[in-house]
């Protein structure tokens, strides 16, 4: 099904309100989500970038080029899918500008709830908005790229730097908890157990919890780390580097794509929403996921939401479930397989 802000983007093709791109031009789209139908007339090619393999996969199922990052410049036209972080979404307008030709259309969409309307504002202040249109909860707005397009590039970076959160860990806007190390993931990361042999990180982020893992158990022979955000993961390389050994990165969706590796240990802060809604389910399926990936005795360390009822779908998958740690807020949960 098409989301609303997809619809959203491409109504002013539909209603003719912009004219949709010639036979043999080059399109790139930007946060691209599974699911759009190009307007009737539609010429040329889209690249689509999605770096959320779910999102990714299910791009590529559907015959779309697509990749986890941009490539190339020169394009006629670039299509932007706002979402809720406002550093990446002012992001994503400034290499959309670097990677199009001078006076190449730039068309963004977001939700009303998401910030649209304060991102057209902040576009407004360092460039002509030709013209906006209002659908499906929704707003689309468009310009057109300067022939100084750095005069709009440059201060869209400089307000959203790459930051370095508590002096060593490497991130970006767009990641999750990109400003600070998640209070669940320090809980779990207060009151690790013990952990020995092969050990896997799923839903690493950008390596908070991998790194403390290195940090306390220095003897670990292997550690893996599992995202399915593509950017997160490569800024986990910069942040885990142990001497010993190279840890494996995997760019997975953990709930459609197998774990061939098997582990002593995995060790997950699983996330539950899906945009705003919360979506337990997301969490009992990185639960069962890493149930076949641990060998015979292996141990589940996790933290949750304290509201989440996660004990009936870990005791279901293991031999034993218990809260070793938790606040008002979380729960540190492990078992044995």
């Amino acid at each position: 099904m098409i989301s609303d802000v997809l619809k959203t983007l491409f109504h002013p093709f539909e209603t003719e309100m912009l004219e949709a791109p010639a036979e043999g031009a080059r399109t790139l789209f930007l946060g691209a989500e599974p699911g759009f139908h190009l307007p009737e007339g539609w010429g040329g090619a889209i690249d689509a970038v999605q770096g959320f393999r779910p999102d990714f996969l299910a791009l590529e199922r559907a015959g779309h080029t697509v990749t986890p990052r941009a490539e190339g410049t020169g394009y006629d036209m670039a299509l932007i899918l706002a979402g809720r972080h406002r550093g990446q979404n002012e992001l994503r307008i400034a290499e959309a500008m670097e990677r199009t030709a001078a006076g190449a259309l730039i068309v963004v969409a977001g939700g009303k709830d998401d910030g649209i309307a304060s991102l057209r504002k902040r576009l407004g202040e360092l460039i002509e908005v030709e013209g906006s249109l209002p659908k499906y909860h929704g707003i689309a707005f468009w310009s057109r790229v300067p022939a100084d397009a750095a005069s709009v590039t440059k201060p869209l970076r400089a307000a959203n730097p790459a930051l370095l959160v508590e002096g060593r860990f490497h991130t970006a806007p767009g990641m999750f908890s990109f400003d600070r190390i998640d209070p669940g993931s320090r809980l779990l990361a207060e009151n690790m157990p013990k952990l020995s042999g092969q050990v896997a990180d799923f839903c690493a982020g950008w390596g908070y919890l991998s790194a403390e893992i290195l940090r306390r158990f220095p003897e670990i022979p292997a550690l893996d780390l599992y995202e399915a955000d593509y950017d997160a993961l490569e800024a986990a390389k910069a942040n885990i580097r142990p001497a010993r050994f190279q840890p494996g990165f995997f760019w997975t969706d953990l709930l459609r794509e197998q774990v061939t590796r098997r582990y002593d240990a995995i060790v997950m802060n699983p996330p539950f929403h899906r945009g705003r809604a919360t979506e337990p389910e997301i969490g009992a399926g990185m639960i069962r996921a890493a149930a076949k990936a641990l060998k015979g005795g292996g141990r589940l360390v996790m933290v949750a939401n304290r509201r989440l009822p996660y004990e009936a779908v870990v005791s279901a998958s293991f031999a034993n479930c218990a809260e070793i740690a938790g606040d008002s807020s979380f729960k540190v949960l492990t078992a044995r397989r």
